[in-house]
C-alpha cells in the first residue's frame, strides 16, 4: 500500500487515512512509497515505544528519502552527538538523567519555574491580538507559532534578535528530515541546519567562556556537567539546545493550533470554555488525543520483530502513527468523537511512552492550557474567518496546520461589523 503523506488528504484529513488502516485486517502495514512499515495500533504503539532495545532511535533523525550528494555532504559536518530522540542506552540514560535535573518535568516544578514566563509571554501576544479588535488574524503565525518559541529562548537564555533565524532553522530541520524537498531544497535546507548547530555550539562556548551563574538552561547543564565529559560533554550542553530549540517551540505550536481549531471550528465549544474556563484542561488533554502535533515518530528493528502474522525484518524503518494510535477503538469508546469529558483521554500516546517519553510534556500542557484560558477572557468573540478550511503542511510526522485566519473581536455578542485584512 501507499500513505500519501504529502498530498490529498493526508494534508486535510490525516484521521481517515488512519481509520482505513485501523480498520483493515492487518495489524501493520508496509508503505511501498516511503519504504516504511507502519505501526497504528495504540497496543503496538506502545509496545514499539516501550521496547528500545528491539526498536532503536539510532535513525529517528535521518531523513526518510535518499538526500542528494551535495546535501549529506553538508549533513555530515554536523557532529552533534545523540542526546535525546536519536539516542539509546547507555548514552541516553546517562544524557536522560542530566535531563531530569536541569530541566523540570512535572506541572508543579514547571509552574514553579516557567509559569510567569509563560503567563507574561502569552499576556504579550493576547494584547497585542486585543489591539487587532476589529481585523482577521492569522492565529498560527501571530499566536500558536510565536509564543513557544519565545518561551523557549527564554529558557535557554537566546537573545531576542536571534528568534527569526531560529524559527528559520527549526522549521528547515522539520522539511528536511520529514518531508520531501527537492535537490536543489535539500542543500539550502542541509546549509541551514549546519549553520544552526554551529550557531548551537557557540551558545555553550559563550557561556563557558562568561562562566557567569546564569539562571538559563544551558548554565544550568554546564553547572550539572561540571566540567566532566564522563558526566555531560560541551557537546552534548550544545545538542540539548540543538534539540529543544526544535522540540521545544514546534510542537507545543502544533498542540495550541490544534487546540484553537478544536475549539472555534464548533462555536458552540469556544463558547463553554468562555463560559467555563476550568475546563481548559481536558480540553487541552483531548486535543492531544485528538490529533497530535506529531502523529508518527520513526524507530528501526534491531531483530526480526513479530506483530500478529507479521514479520518485520531487522534493520527496518518503522513509522509509529501516533495520531492512529490515539484513535484506536479497542482502547478508545467512539475514538473519532471529540469529547473532552472521556475517562480514557489518558491513555493517549502523544508525548510517547516509556523512556523516551517526552521531557517537556508538562511545559506544553502549560503553555497550551494558559495561552486558551487567557484568549477565551480578552478575546471572546473570537471566531474562524468564514472562508478557512483546515489544511496542514506535508509532512510524515508534525502535523502543522499552514494557517488558522479568525475575525477578533473581544466582545462575546458579535455586531454587523465585517472583517478587513489585517
Amino acid at each position: 500500500m501507499e500513505l500519501r503523506p504529502f498530498s490529498g488528504t493526508y494534508l486535510t484529513d490525516p484521521a481517515a487515512i488512519w481509520r482505513d488502516l485501523l480498520d483493515g485486517p492487518e495489524r501493520v502495514h508496509y508503505a511501498e512509497d516511503l519504504g516504511l512499515w507502519l505501526i497504528t495500533r495504540h497496543t503496538d504503539v506502545r509496545n514499539a515505544l516501550g521496547d528500545s532495545e528491539a526498536f532503536s532511535n539510532a535513525l529517528t533523525l535521518l531523513p526518510i528519502y535518499d538526500m542528494c550528494p551535495e546535501a549529506l555532504s553538508i549533513v555530515m559536518e554536523i557532529d552533534a552527538p545523540p542526546t535525546t530522540a536519536a539516542a539509546d542506552a547507555p548514552t541516553h540514560t546517562r544524557t536522560r538523567r542530566a535531563l531530569r535535573a536541569t530541566f523540570p518535568n512535572t506541572s508543579a516544578r514547571v509552574n514553579e519555574q516557567y509559569g510567569a514566563i509563560v503567563r507574561r509571554r502569552v499576556d504579550e501576544l493576547v494584547s497585542r491580538l486585543v489591539a487587532r479588535r476589529g481585523t482577521v488574524v492569522d492565529l498560527v503565525s501571530d499566536f500558536a507559532a510565536e509564543l513557544p518559541l519565545l518561551v523557549i529562548v527564554d529558557l535557554l537564555g537566546v537573545p531576542a534578535e536571534d528568534v527569526p533565524a531560529i524559527k528559520n532553522w527549526s522549521d528547515g530541520q522539520i522539511a528536511l528530515i520529514w518531508g520531501q524537498p527537492e535537490p536543489e531544497e535539500q542543500v539550502r535546507l542541509a546549509r541551514g541546519l549546519l549553520d544552526f548547530w554551529r550557531y548551537c555550539q557557540k551558545l555553550v562556548t559563550l557561556r563557558v567562556q562568561d562562566a557567569d551563574a546564569g539562571d538559563d538552561f544551558i548554565s544550568k547543564a554546564l553547572r550539572y556537567r561540571a566540567g566532566d565529559d564522563e558526566i555531560l560533554t560541551e557537546n552534548e550542553v550544545a545538542s540539548f539546545a540543538f534539540n529543544l530549540l526544535v522540540a521545544g517551540h514546534e510542537t507545543t505550536s502544533g498542540l495550541i493550533a490544534h487546540g484553537l481549531d478544536n475549539a472555534l471550528s464548533v462555536p458552540s465549544r469556544w463558547e463553554r470554555l468562555v463560559e467555563n474556563p476550568s475546563g481548559v484542561a481536558a480540553f487541552v488533554e483531548e486535543t492531544l488525543r485528538f490529533g497530535p502535533a506529531i502523529d508518527g515518530w520513526l524507530r528501526v528493528t534491531t531483530r526480526d520483530v513479530a506483530i500478529g502474522d507479521t514479520t518485520i525484518p531487522a534493520g527496518s524503518r518503522c513509522l509509529l502513527l501516533l495520531g492512529a494510535a490515539n484513535r484506536d477503538a479497542a482502547t478508545f469508546a467512539h475514538p473519532d468523537v471529540f469529547d473532552p469529558h472521556r475517562a480514557d483521554v489518558r491513555e493517549h500516546l502523544s508525548f510517547g511512552y516509556g523512556p523516551h517519553f517526552c521531557i517537556g510534556a508538562a511545559l506544553a500542557r502549560l503553555e497550551a492550557q494558559v495561552a486558551l484560558t487567557h484568549l477565551t477572557a480578552a478575546v471572546p468573540g473570537l471566531r474562524l474567518a468564514p472562508e478557512h478550511a483546515s489544511s496542514f503542511k506535508p509532512n510524515v510526522g508534525f502535523r502543522a496546520h499552514n494557517a488558522l485566519p479568525v475575525f477578533v473581536e473581544t466582545f462575546a455578542q458579535m455586531d454587523d461589523r465585517t472583517p478587513r485584512a489585517a
